[in-house]
């Protein structure tokens, strides 16, 4: 019984101490042999499973007596590691390991090694690891992981092949597959296709061998040698979907995949993966029509199929046919509800239908579809209720938009400094412009060094002719954010706008013409800055492009401003006369009209 005691109470110690993060492992190398331990007091909440788990665990392990020096030694270990020491905890691991030849010390010493990025030590570790329990599949797997990624990659060929040997018939695909994909990290891929090449000859009479050598010369860049692989796969089995698919990846050219999953589905049409594999690709060659056939080919032989519904869906909605999408998206959630246990977020389609409402001015419905997203875990939670507000402010309810504001409920600071800037917005375009600034005052109190929120801030610091702040929050953004063009831009037209440092101005904006060069809005303030300057002609092309862009009411104030100035007087008054149809209460428009004394 001291014996079984020991067992279990040193499983219960390397239980406790285990890692609560995982190991930094090289890039790519196969996951930590580390799980994510319970703290002690989670441990000690669950004493009794804890001790049964150990029971389980403690066959085959050597029966070691925790001695109160062996005690004393593995927990200063790790209180040691835990310090931000990894060497000394490093060598006791090993040499407790190496004593008591129990592998679950030579693995925790391969855990220290690589969370302190060891290399060498871990791979010492992991060898011992696996001397100590050469039955374990995780301590192999753990190993070939690691040496395929080192120069030491000649290591795991006779493990391959050992492996491969003693794979049960039904299971040598399997391996296969598994060989090939830890080959794939090598960094030396001439090599470890060779080895490949070499390990699967015994089994060429297997489809599964041909593809894993397709796989590895397209990885190689060596198409012709892929094709033809994949080729001697399918005619092994003339019937396997994953081999249609591997020719069809490994053709290179979209056009040729399509004749090769096309003829494959002509004698096999109840293969549904290769099906819905033709099926994107079509979408991906925007193909929309054949590609809705596939999918409701699919959809005949799988009614209930949540992707197909999607896929549906999303495809309709390309071809402009709303009401065909709204359907196949109302399929979608009915199935996704008559299966609780499906892990899919039904966030997007509940957005789209919501759009689909709105589009034709149903509000209500709109608002119907956002609150069914009322799962704060989904996705999508916060834009959906985001949405739901400025719908309702949209119909004119300023309060009850606010209220919905309040309702939101979430821990992320993100989230929650995109409500108050939500909320601001809301107030400034209702009017009350003094008030999202203090909304926005208030908010970077809690988020100093939230860019979107300055950046409101700063136009509204400008509405109210705070221009010193503005600038100053504008070149925060600038700081924080570097590639924000639409802070550069601001602070450009706003010095163009009052007429001062234009040089400044025009660096400001050509800097965000770079960032977004093909945005209607910073073209409009080039051509802005450039009428302030005097360049009549250069102001005037980079309007007409702005226009030619996006014909915003705006940038119409602005081209007919330059061609009045140049003498086009009537092409100015058709442009101003187009921005009124389309905003009657502009205020550019308004200021300009009355500045030059033009009635329209």
């Amino acid at each position: 019984m001291k014996n079984a005691f020991a067992i279990v109470t040193l499983s219960a110690l390397m239980a406790t101490h285990a890692m609560a993060q995982t190991p930094v492992a090289p890039a790519d190398a196969a996951a930590s042999p580390s799980a994510a331990a319970p703290t002690a007091p989670q441990e000690a909440a669950a004493e009794s499973k804890a001790d049964a788990k150990a029971d389980a665990k403690a066959e085959g392990l050597p029966k070691v007596e925790l001695s109160s020096d062996l005690l004393y030694k593995l927990t200063r270990a790790e209180m040691e590691f835990k310090s931000g020491q990894w060497q000394g905890p490093y060598v006791t691991m090993m040499v407790a390991a190496q004593q008591t030849r129990d592998p679950r010390l030579a693995r925790r010493a391969s855990e220290m090694a690589l969370a302190a990025k060891q290399g060498s030590e871990a791979l010492a570790a992991i060898r011992l690891w696996r001397e100590l329990a050469p039955e374990s599949d995780e301590a192999t797997q753990f190993f070939l992981g690691f040496v395929v990624l080192t120069d030491k990659i000649e290591e795991a060929e006779p493990i391959f092949a050992e492996r491969l040997a003693k794979a049960p018939e039904g299971a040598r695909g399997v391996a296969l597959f598994q060989m090939q994909q830890i080959l794939s990290r090598s960094n030396d891929k001439l090599y470890a296709y060779a080895m490949l090449t070499r390990l699967v000859q015994p089994y060429l009479d297997m489809f599964e061998a041909h593809l894993v050598l397709a796989q590895g010369a397209l990885s190689l860049g060596e198409r012709e040698r892929a094709i033809g692989e994949a080729n001697k796969a399918l005619a092994i089995k003339p019937n396997s979907e994953l081999a249609a698919l591997t020719l069809a990846q490994v053709t290179g050219e979209p056009e040729a995949a399509n004749k090769v999953l096309a003829a494959f589905l002509q004698k096999n049409p109840d293969a549904v993966e290769v099906r819905g594999a033709y099926a994107r690709l079509l979408v991906e060659q925007k193909q929309l029509e054949p590609a809705r056939d596939q999918f409701l080919l699919l959809l005949k032989s799988q009614p209930d199929n949540v992707g197909g519904l999607y896929a549906l869906g999303i495809v309709a909605l390309q071809l402009e046919d709303t009401k065909g999408a709204e359907q196949y998206f109302k399929r979608f959630l009915a199935v996704l509800d008559k299966n609780p246990g499906d892990a899919r977020d039904p966030f997007k389609a509940l957005m789209i239908l919501s759009q689909i409402a709105e589009t034709r001015g149903d509000t209500a419905g709109a608002i119907a579809w956002l609150d069914k997203v009322d799962n704060s875990a989904s996705s999508g939670y916060v834009e959906a209720r985001l949405r739901r507000a400025q719908l309702i402010a949209r119909g004119g309810n300023l309060d009850a938009a606010r209220k919905a504001l309040t309702e939101i409920e979430t821990d992320d600071p993100a989230s929650q400094a995109q409500v108050l800037l939500v909320d601001a917005q809301f107030l400034r375009d209702a009017g009350y412009v003094q008030s999202a600034y203090t909304v926005l005052e208030n908010a970077l109190l809690r988020f100093p060094d939230n860019p979107e929120l300055l950046y409101d801030y700063a136009l509204l610091a400008e509405r109210l002719d705070k221009l010193e702040l503005m600038e100053a929050s504008l070149r925060r953004v600038m700081a924080l954010a570097p590639d924000n063009q639409h802070a550069y831009n601001a602070l450009g037209y706003s010095l163009a706008e009052r007429g001062i440092r234009l040089p400044e101005a025009h660096a400001l904006i050509e800097k965000a013409l770079q960032m977004a060069p093909g945005d209607p809005f910073i073209m409009d303030s080039m051509g802005w800055v450039q009428f302030r300057m005097g360049n009549l002609a250069a102001a005037e092309n980079a309007l007409r492009r702005a226009y030619a862009v996006r014909s915003d009411p705006e940038i119409a104030v602005h081209l007919g401003e330059v061609l009045w100035q140049k003498g086009d007087k009537a092409e100015a008054q058709k442009l101003w006369r187009e921005a009124q149809s389309k905003d009657p209460k502009n205020d550019a428009l308004k200021s300009t009209l009355a500045r030059l004394n033009v009635s329209l």
